[in-house]
């Protein structure tokens, strides 16, 4: 009873032994470490690279197991563990002497701290080292020997021993003063960048990155199309290799952020009009003064011949000119109100009539008279009146008087047209006037319509054509009731018909 009583106690606690064995666990660590699944222990954690700005003023971050120190950039590490002295990195150093106080139960920030004269605890098991605790050349902690050693500024005075290497970790080489500095890969030649990558050196390592306007697509630096990207430029976008580069339309030129696209005033850079530029947006057009117009090329201008455009614009003569037209009138003619043309009046002028003579003027010229008409046995009786005497035979069958007069009408005038009255001077009591056209009227160019019993009036009736003079005989015959009396008298009428209808 009592052998199977212990029997199964004994089951019981070796049941209960596996069970606390099976439920303990290694992957809470302390402060100051993290769980390595792959190693199945606690590791490190290196804060001097989680926590920024981790040292002030000055200070170096010196990483070691569960914490990390803040010392001068002179300061030196030397681990001494009644071995052999061996300098080693400060990171390792410190790590080395950490790892075996926390296995051995006792932290070696502890030790540590008990050994300084001036150091903080910080959280995680971090110390901070004050300037005072380093003001001497040489500070010893206890049982683990941790020195903390200021580099002097003479260099000469550092003391080495190249008998004693140290191992730095991958990324890493031992410097002429025996710590583990980073390798520069990148300036070493060591890395294996393509040669359209550029090499970018890391604590430790190195990476590649593509150049300016390319990216990394697989293995492979591909360029950036930056005119897919809006937006760069303002109007044109031009890709190239690694870069881009802007254009502006015609008309426009880039500004100075070589961006933007600002219009060029043609009429000032490069003014090619011939005669008047305007600026508009992105371009410019050309305009001519008046009497010029654009030729095809759009800049240059064209005379504008207006003599061909219309028949109208003078009344006799267009010329051309330059940009303008001008207008001319025949000899005896002057330009007046720039269109048209009048008569120049000769005779109050460039009288050339001699003394026996009167001027006389007409459309286009003029002519000279004798101041005396009356031929034999007329005389004169009054201007341009000649008188045949009573008492002379030769008068009985002759009119009784001869009025001279002299007028002017215009070539083509229209007909039928009253060109001259002719009148009575004379009325005598009982008497019968009638008129006729005696001479001058062969052609029939002319008819004289009675318009009262002492007047006439002269029509023209075929249009007549210049430079032509006519010479017509009017004739008044008087007769009394009876039939005892009778006489006439003539009115010798000239009409010289201009060269021009006007």
């Amino acid at each position: 009873m009592l052998k199977a009583l212990f029997l199964t106690m004994l089951t019981l606690a070796l049941v209960k032994s596996q069970d606390t064995e099976e439920t303990i666990t290694y992957t809470q660590c302390t402060d100051g470490y993290e769980w390595d699944p792959v190693r199945q222990q606690c590791k490190d954690i290196d804060e001097c690279d989680i926590v920024p700005d981790a040292c002030k003023g000055g200070m170096k971050c010196v990483n070691h197991y569960g914490g990390y120190l803040c010392l001068p950039k002179t300061a030196q590490i030397i681990v001494n563990n009644e071995q052999p002295q061996q300098e080693t990195p400060a990171a390792e150093g410190v790590g080395a002497a950490a790892n075996a106080a926390a296995s051995s139960g006792t932290g070696a920030g502890g030790v540590a701290a008990t050994g300084m004269a001036a150091s903080g605890v910080m959280p995680g098991g971090g110390f901070v080292a004050s300037a005072a605790a380093v003001a001497g050349p040489e500070v010893q902690t206890g049982r683990n020997n941790f020195v903390i050693r200021r580099n002097p500024a003479d260099p000469q005075r550092i003391p080495s021993n190249p008998s004693h290497r140290i191992q730095c970790a991958t990324g890493y080489e031992q410097s002429e003063h025996n710590v583990c500095q980073d390798i520069d890969e990148c300036t070493a030649g060591t890395h294996n960048c393509r040669t359209d990558q550029v090499c970018i050196n890391l604590r430790g390592s190195f990476t590649c990155q593509c150049l300016p306007g390319y990216q990394k697509r697989g293995e492979q630096c591909v360029d950036i199309d930056e005119c897919t990207i809006p937006p760069y430029c303002h109007q044109r976008c031009v890709n190239t290799p690694g870069s881009f580069y802007c254009q502006c339309s015609p008309g426009f030129q880039l500004a100075a952020n070589n961006y933007t696209c600002v219009d060029i005033n043609e009429c000032d850079a490069s003014n090619q009009c011939a005669q008047q530029c305007y600026n508009i947006l992105g371009s410019f057009i050309c305009q001519c003064n008046q009497g010029y117009e654009l030729s095809s090329d759009r800049l240059n201008c064209e005379d504008i011949d207006e003599c061909r455009t219309s028949s109208y614009l003078c009344q006799y003569q267009c010329v051309n000119e330059p940009g303008k037209f001008s207008c001319m009138c025949p000899q005896g003619y002057q330009v007046v109100r720039s269109r048209t043309c009048q008569d120049i009046n000769e005779c109050e002028t460039t009288n050339e009539c001699r003394e026996d003579e009167m001027c006389w003027n007409y459309h286009g010229g003029f002519r000279c008279y004798p101041r005396n008409p009356c031929q034999d046995p007329y005389v004169l009786t009054s201007e341009n009146r000649c008188v045949c005497p009573v008492s002379s035979a030769l008068c009985r069958e002759l009119p009784q008087s001869i009025v001279y007069k002299y007028m002017s009408i215009r070539s083509d005038r229209s007909v039928p047209s009253d060109i001259f009255q002719i009148q009575a001077t004379t009325i005598y009591a009982n008497t019968i006037n009638t008129f006729r056209i005696k001479s001058g009227n062969e052609n029939g160019e002319f008819y004289l319509r009675q318009t009262s019993p002492v007047s006439a009036m002269l029509v023209l009736v075929k249009s007549l054509s210049g430079p032509r003079e006519y010479i017509v005989d009017l004739e008044m015959l008087t007769v009394n009731s009876i039939g005892t009396f009778r006489t006439s008298s003539v009115l010798r009428l000239t009409i010289i018909v201009g060269p021009f209808s006007f």
